[in-house]
């Protein structure tokens, strides 16, 4: 994996994941202190919109299963602290639903241009949909991005989460459709020595 190549306009997976420091709804918050646990870093255009507003939503119901699988969730978005603090409050009011993992501000777009989710010309932040996976060691192990007007799907976010776990516990990979309880596949091996003439390219791991 690449750890030198920080601060790009555009991460890519297995980049390290740039550290921020930034003040959000549970305090000051710094991306190193998340060392040693997953996170999932993700972007939403504003604050007090129906789509990202259904999405906090989903995540929040969700928490128990992310915190399960030992994984930290941060937000992000432009709006101010007090915007934020005022949209959750509202949440609170109107679907009695507590959102209790950090949301980040970022005004001056400063931590969204580090990783890639709007370029140095971007004037707003319409296009700040992104996850990031973050595994333990800091390594930027998967990214999305969806446009401002379509939901991200939470269980998505959870099945992709847990994937990349299972691969990293068992060495395997995770197939098509994978729901976090079906069998897994061998890796392809690597040179003639390994088997490769004989091998069943497609053959499922006996024990996942």
């Amino acid at each position: 994996m690449n750890e030198n190549r920080q601060n790009a306009a555009a991460l890519r997976i297995g980049d390290v994941a740039p550290n921020f420091s930034a003040r959000s709804t549970k305090g000051p918050v710094e991306l190193s202190i998340y060392r040693g646990q997953w996170v999932i870093f993700f972007s939403h255009p504003a604050d007090f919109t129906p789509v990202c507003t259904s999405e906090f939503i989903g995540l929040a119901k969700a928490s128990d299963a992310f915190a399960q699988a030992k994984c930290a969730l941060i937000g992000l978005s432009v709006d101010s602290l007090f915007s934020h603090i005022a949209w959750l409050a509202e949440i609170k009011k109107r679907f009695d639903v507590s959102i209790d993992f950090p949301i980040l501000e970022d005004p001056s777009m400063a931590i969204g241009r580090a990783y890639g989710m709007i370029d140095e010309n971007s004037r707003d932040s319409a296009a700040m949909r992104s996850v990031y996976y973050i595994d333990p060691k800091g390594f930027i192990r998967a990214i999305t991005s969806y446009p401002h007007n379509v939901g991200r799907n939470v269980e998505e976010m959870l099945r992709l989460l847990r994937g990349l776990q299972k691969v990293d516990e068992t060495g395997l990979l995770v197939p098509e459709g994978w729901d976090g309880t079906g069998r897994l596949l061998q890796p392809p091996p690597e040179s003639l020595e390994h088997g490769a003439a004989t091998v069943d390219w497609f053959a499922y791991a006996e024990h996942p």
